[in-house]
């Protein structure tokens, strides 16, 4: 089972305050437990929303695009992991020991499966998603070597 944990956003790292060298320690240090139990698929920061845009899709084909910053902070993400674990009881175990001050909540999210969409999912879409995520993981692999 895939799980995304998102991390929120909260009044500094929205006004694009850094770690500090001990918070990035910290994380490493989770992050390297992570990576050695198998779990962790990937991980990143995010900017903050003032570099953001956002696009909405009306009636008709419209669309309306707005810059960041965006005002609900509370509904921002600043940061994530995708994990593999056995259950959602894993990934909350996990989550517990992430290295955050008080007050901070988490929220974990199971990610769909192919199984999920039940037979609606053809085979036909089922080798098209296997063809995409092969062309994507490509990608990224050569985006990683420039």
């Amino acid at each position: 089972m895939r799980f995304m944990v998102m991390v929120p956003a909260d009044k500094d790292s929205e006004a694009g305050v850094l770690p500090t060298e001990q918070q990035l320690t910290e994380m490493m240090q989770y992050n390297e437990q992570l990576v050695k139990a198998g779990i962790m698929l990937a991980g990143e920061g995010l900017h903050p929303s003032s570099k953001g845009v956002r696009i909405r899709f009306g009636e008709g084909g419209k669309k309306t695009v707005t810059d960041g910053p965006f005002t609900e902070s509370k509904e921002l993400i600043a940061g994530f992991w995708i994990w593999q674990v056995k259950s959602r009881e894993e990934a909350l175990e996990w989550a517990k020991r992430a290295p955050f001050p008080a007050g901070t909540q988490l929220e974990i999210r199971q990610i769909f499966e192919a199984p999920d969409f039940g037979e609606a999912f053809t085979p036909e879409l089922q080798a098209k998603e296997d063809q995409l995520r092969a062309q994507a993981e490509q990608l990224s692999r050569a985006g990683a070597k420039a």
